[in-house]
């Protein structure tokens, strides 16, 4: 249920607030407090759409950085005044086959901020959200069971930082 809550609270964020914010964001967030109990991967149920792991033998390996589009120090001012800084997940579109164990490693590339990644089921069911330390790489094997395209979000930053994984049928022998 709570998963369920906080998915129609971002998905209602996201499209209410379009690729833009309400206020710009502050430089950094590190100050504030992140709960632990709000990360977690997914659970028996959603274990049928997707199974993820901490290691095993993968087929393929995909990199996904956090990056900075416009900041403070060095974005040009109207940008930073109208949407603050912005964050991005890179690339922001994945391709991957079904029944086949994919490491995506993401790498927080920012000292200063906290990132989640948010995977949703085609459904729009959530299905996982983890959090992204910052200077950190967290790596994950994903084994995809249903084809279908899933859309990702950044829990903390999801007007700017979202993206997709297009499930693709298996490879043919």
């Amino acid at each position: 249920m709570k998963r369920k809550i906080v998915a129609g609270a971002v998905i209602a964020i996201a499209a209410l607030g379009g690729c833009t914010s309400s206020r710009p964001e502050m430089k950094g967030n590190l100050h504030e407090q992140v709960s632990p109990d709000s990360f977690y991967l997914p659970n028996a149920e959603a274990s049928r759409v997707v199974t993820v792991a901490t290691n095993g033998v993968v087929a393929a390996n995909i990199v996904v950085q956090t990056q900075r589009v416009a900041v403070k120090e060095t974005g040009p001012k109207e940008t930073i005044e109208k949407f603050g800084e912005v964050y991005a997940f890179s690339p922001n579109f994945l391709a991957v086959r079904r029944e086949e164990p994919t490491m995506i490693r993401f790498w927080n590339l920012q000292p200063d901020d906290n990132h989640a990644f948010m995977l949703f089921s085609p459904q729009a069911h959530v299905l996982m959200n983890s959090a992204l330390p910052p200077l950190k790489e967290t790596a994950y094997v994903f084994t995809f069971h249903e084809e279908g395209l899933y859309n990702f979000v950044c829990s903390r930053h999801p007007n700017a930082m979202f993206g997709q994984i297009l499930v693709l049928p298996p490879r043919t022998p």
